[in-house]
């Protein structure tokens, strides 16, 4: 039997938004060249708007001077999607993946990879009895809720023509879901957003939420996940 290949999973802890985009950046172009492994990066921002590449700017609420007061960053980025929210409290994920290639069409298959990642959260959010699902022809994750059905977990990804994976999801764990008001998220109005910690009424200890993330992020993708310092 042929031993799973490694998935190095890097905690960098709190990193400005930028700082991580460049990171991701050079990460990926390495990993096009073979030079590193695979890698999951799991870390938090601070307060950030990001509008993916059908972004609209009319879905940011607020003005440039409440931005600056409350000291919120927007910047337009490579994934797809539309706008969404990063903040503390959220555990942010950044696969940097070599996806393999159809040997026919030499495509990623960029739809599976997303439905993976998916399944990765519907498994961590089950380790606390809560459902979790998609919604057809949206992304992310989802649970119904008394006021109807709400995203607990944003994604958008790039991959690369050498089919090499950037961005990934965003999922709210002890998040303040007061900045969405800021926003229409991902451009959806008629529905809401959650969190692990507004679920179960509690505060939730992200480092046990980031230990079964990984976890099932082995299981689903079949790695040896491995702890990098």
């Amino acid at each position: 039997m042929n031993a799973l290949p490694i998935c190095q999973v890097i905690q960098p802890g709190h990193i400005p938004y930028q700082q991580a985009w460049e990171w991701q950046n050079t990460l990926a172009d390495s990993r096009a060249r073979g030079e590193i492994p695979d890698r999951l990066l799991l870390l938090e921002h601070p307060p950030t708007y990001t509008l993916g590449t059908s972004g609209h700017g009319e879905n940011l609420l607020l003005s440039p001077d409440e931005l600056a007061r409350r000291g919120i960053q927007v910047f337009r980025v490579d994934r797809g999607g539309d706008i969404t929210y990063h903040g503390p409290g959220q555990i942010v994920g950044y696969p940097i993946l070599q996806l393999p290639r159809s040997p026919e069409t030499l495509r990623a298959d960029v739809i599976g990879y997303m439905r993976g990642l998916e399944q990765v959260i519907i498994y961590t959010l089950a380790d606390y009895g809560i459902v979790g699902k998609p919604v057809p022809g949206l992304t992310g994750v989802w649970v119904d809720t008394p006021t109807g059905e709400a995203k607990i977990c944003a994604m958008g990804v790039r991959v690369s023509v050498k089919a090499v994976t950037k961005h990934g999801f965003a999922l709210n764990v002890n998040t303040d879901l007061s900045y969405f008001e800021g926003i229409i998220p991902c451009g959806i109005t008629d529905k809401g957003v959650t969190s692990l910690s507004a679920l179960l009424g509690q505060p939730i200890d992200e480092s046990d939420v980031r230990r079964r993330l990984i976890t099932h992020f082995g299981d689903v993708f079949h790695y040896q996940m491995s702890l990098v310092e």
